[in-house]
């Protein structure tokens, strides 16, 4: 359980440093950000700030669908949006164009090198895979439906609020999926299967470093 915990308290930082920098490089954020960042400019409140604050109030939309918040949803909403902003207040923006495309995919492979350490701890899914999971599980929709209907709907709205939809956003679209899948098994958690005993079915998951099953375990949202 320990190490579960460790792994949350390093991936979710990182996380958030990874979603910084897409927003420093300036090229397009993930619809999330690009939600939190339309905000950002109406009310002077930092984009890492608002990411907490957006991740509450979705949580409060479990409520309905009756989700259940485990401890890796708490820290989801506390850390993230905590080290995002951290990150933007010692980075400065990128002005360079070639640079600006470095540090896009610096931070978006960021982001699933944090994803495979923290995913894999399954201490709960955070508040915005949480809510694609609740609405599968309530009204039965598929979860593609479900994340692009989400997604979209928050990515219109803050682009209509300003915030920086761009190249930057199809990136992390196209990319985060496949890094993801690739970072899942190099840091899943191996069980110790004692001598002579052939490993479960769950063991022999975790040894393969099976993808999640659930949007849950997905990143792009978090």
């Amino acid at each position: 359980m320990i190490r579960r915990i460790l792994r949350l308290l390093l991936g979710l930082p990182l996380y958030g440093a990874g979603a910084a920098l897409t927003i420093e490089a300036g090229l397009g954020v993930d619809p999330w950000t690009v939600f939190a960042q339309g905000i950002s400019l109406h009310t002077g409140i930092g984009i890492g700030w608002l990411t907490n604050i957006i991740g509450l109030l979705v949580l409060l939309l479990w409520i309905p669908l009756r989700q259940r918040p485990g401890i890796g949803t708490v820290a989801n909403i506390l850390l993230v949006g905590t080290a995002m902003q951290a990150t933007l207040s010692l980075v400065p923006p990128v002005t360079n164009p070639a640079l600006r495309v470095l540090v896009l995919l610096a931070g978006i492979v960021l982001v699933a090198v944090a994803s495979g350490i923290y995913l894999g701890a399954r201490l709960g899914a955070g508040p915005r895979d949480g809510l694609m999971t609740g609405i599968r599980s309530r009204w039965g929709w598929p979860i593609w439906l479900a994340r692009g209907t989400v997604e979209l709907s928050v990515l219109t709205i803050g682009w209509l609020l300003g915030g920086n939809v761009g190249i930057g956003t199809l990136a992390f679209a196209l990319l985060i999926g496949p890094l993801v899948h690739v970072m899942m098994p190099v840091f899943a958690m191996r069980s110790r299967t004692p001598a002579g005993r052939r490993p479960r079915r769950s063991d022999r998951d975790t040894l393969e470093g099976a993808t999640p099953r659930s949007s849950a375990d997905r990143a792009g949202a978090f």
